[in-house]
């Protein structure tokens, strides 16, 4: 392992390119993931609700075949045909079938491989800054649960405490080796993280009657201040309402959104959590250089 290390140390070349192709591979499991995970809390859901008020098992066949994120192996969902390892090559396989199942030609959406285009890139971009070092280990975990959490948000609105609750701790334990901040600043991040969304959730309900948003969000901050500390906690909420006000705005521009429809705000969380993991200390010396 340390003879690796080395040579990624000396060849930064290799060190990305290794990193982009895991990228790759580990955006390819994103996207069953991004699919299942959604399907398997439903229906745990719904047999908690069944075994609470003694209906019995309800699921239809379909509900009954076993989904995990290991099994059934992937299909397509017209005609059934399982995809061969040959035809799950991230981006490549795509292309090279024409983004049609191979078997009933049906089409496979482009979402798939720019997912995997998207986890490729962005970890590159991590690696590229923070090089090869602990940090960037952590980082990469964070960088691939952001693009998974953001994705299901935006498909369901929900963002699973199976994937906030393990990063919220694993923040804090991290800190406790320094390896983004210290353990104090790491634990008043997760408190007032969580805190600082939960008032403004409490506030606009009470002033307008309705939610603003959902829990899952709170966890989220709480997550990113528990990673990077309370001081980062101000810019990351500026990024994300700017970054959820100009993507909002374009969709009300070109109608593609109806403005009494909820957006999720996970995924501007995700991207301004991650913007400030790479710069955002450099970010804030900016601006506070700028305003001294």
């Amino acid at each position: 392992m340390s003879s690796i290390i080395e040579l990624f140390i000396i060849s930064p070349p290799l060190f990305l390119s290794t990193i982009f192709i895991l990228g790759l591979l580990i955006g390819s499991f994103l996207n069953v993931v991004i699919l299942r995970l959604p399907v398997m809390m439903e229906r745990d859901w719904k047999q908690q609700c069944c075994e609470l008020l003694e209906l019995g098992d309800s699921s239809s066949n379909n509900e009954k075949e076993n989904i995990n994120l290991v099994t059934p192996r992937s299909h397509c969902p017209k005609c059934k045909h399982q995809i061969s390892a040959i035809e799950n090559i991230p981006v490549i396989s795509y292309i090279f079938l024409k983004g049609k199942c191979s078997n009933c030609e049906n089409k496979i959406s482009i979402r798939y491989p720019l997912i995997e285009i998207v986890s490729g890139i962005s970890v590159v971009i991590v690696a590229y800054y923070s090089g090869v070092s602990t940090q960037t280990l952590f980082a990469l975990l964070l960088t691939w649960s952001l693009i998974a959490l953001s994705m299901i948000d935006f498909d369901t609105q929900y963002l699973p405490d199976d994937i906030t609750l393990p990063l919220l701790w694993l923040g804090i334990i991290i800190n406790l080796f320094g390896v983004y901040t210290d353990i104090e600043s790491s634990v008043l991040g997760a408190i007032f993280g969580y805190g600082t969304l939960w008032s403004v959730y409490i506030i606009f309900k009470l002033v307008t009657g309705k939610e603003g948003m959902g829990h899952g969000d709170f966890k989220l901050l709480a997550v990113l201040g528990a990673w990077f500390g309370w001081q980062l906690l101000p810019l990351i909420i500026i990024l994300s309402s700017l970054v959820g006000a100009i993507i909002g705005i374009s969709l009300m521009v070109f109608k593609s959104h109806d403005r009494n429809t909820a957006i999720p705000f996970g995924p501007y969380l995700a991207i301004a959590g991650w913007i400030s993991m790479l710069w955002g200390p450099h970010i804030m010396s900016t601006y506070l250089n700028a305003v001294t």
